[in-house]
């Protein structure tokens, strides 16, 4: 059996229980190097085979899982923050599907998860906005054209923006391409979460090139952009108001 399990983002205690369980169970663990923090890796027994995948290519993965699953030992194909997200699992789980290998998946916590904690923000505010878009800039790795970040803020929505801080530059000019000011204000959350590591930078679209720049910080980073990160515009919810009824509890005035 092999089980596909989401790191988290960074933080060993903020990965799931079962996460946890699973790892101390395994015989093999395969994790992604590049970016799980091995403080994770405390959780495997000392007997655990453990690889590194940055080391390895596609067919390399597949060879120890299938030789793991020949020997009747439990894989764990580490990833970080939650696997569905930029993970390159689909690959993995086809292949697996078509040699046979039986597996399952346990999500984690993702880093724009991890990075709102860190901002103590909320990236739905009413009257602001109600919509999260998760997405990365074409660099090597190109997107569709329909999906072009310049095309995606048109929106005005709030923007988590993956694997692109290197291409801070270039966000900044689409994004003023699509109609973003140059005041709108922007954030930067270095390895969210990661005790005594991670870095949380708040500026403008105008000034953040230059902060993330004097920080030294081109990985590992993730870019948020949008109005839920100003004062301006916030509204109170529904939920808590008592002009408001709902299914729970009626209306006070």
């Amino acid at each position: 059996m092999v089980h596909i399990v989401g790191a988290g983002p960074g933080d060993p205690d903020l990965m799931t229980i079962k996460g946890q369980r699973l790892l101390s169970e395994a015989d093999v663990v395969i994790y992604a190097g590049s970016l799980v923090n091995e403080e994770i890796l405390k959780f495997c027994k000392p007997e655990a085979e453990i690889y590194n995948s940055a080391q390895m290519m596609l067919e390399e993965i597949l060879h120890v899982m299938t030789l793991a699953e020949k020997a009747g030992k439990t894989t764990v194909r580490l990833h970080t923050g939650d696997p569905s997200i930029y993970g390159a699992t689909q690959e993995q789980m086809d292949a697996m599907e078509a040699r046979g290998i039986e597996f399952d998946v346990t999500p984690g916590v993702s880093s724009f998860l991890a990075a709102a904690a860190a901002l103590k923000q909320e990236y739905t505010l009413p009257g602001v906005t109600q919509t999260v878009i998760i997405t990365r800039r074409g660099g090597r790795t190109p997107v569709p054209d329909s999906e072009s970040l310049k095309k995606l803020a048109q929106h005005q929505t709030t923007l988590c923006i993956f694997l692109s801080v290197n291409l801070l530059p270039e966000i900044k000019q689409d994004l003023m391409s699509a109609g973003f000011k140059s005041s709108t204000p922007v954030a930067v959350v270095y390895k969210a979460s990661w005790p005594g590591e991670e870095k949380v930078i708040k500026g403008r679209l105008d000034t953040i090139v230059q902060q993330v720049k004097d920080a030294n910080i081109d990985r590992t980073a993730l870019v948020i952009v949008g109005h839920c990160l100003s004062s301006k515009g916030k509204q109170q919810s529904n939920l808590y108001s008592p002009k408001f009824s709902h299914m729970f509890r009626q209306a006070r005035f």
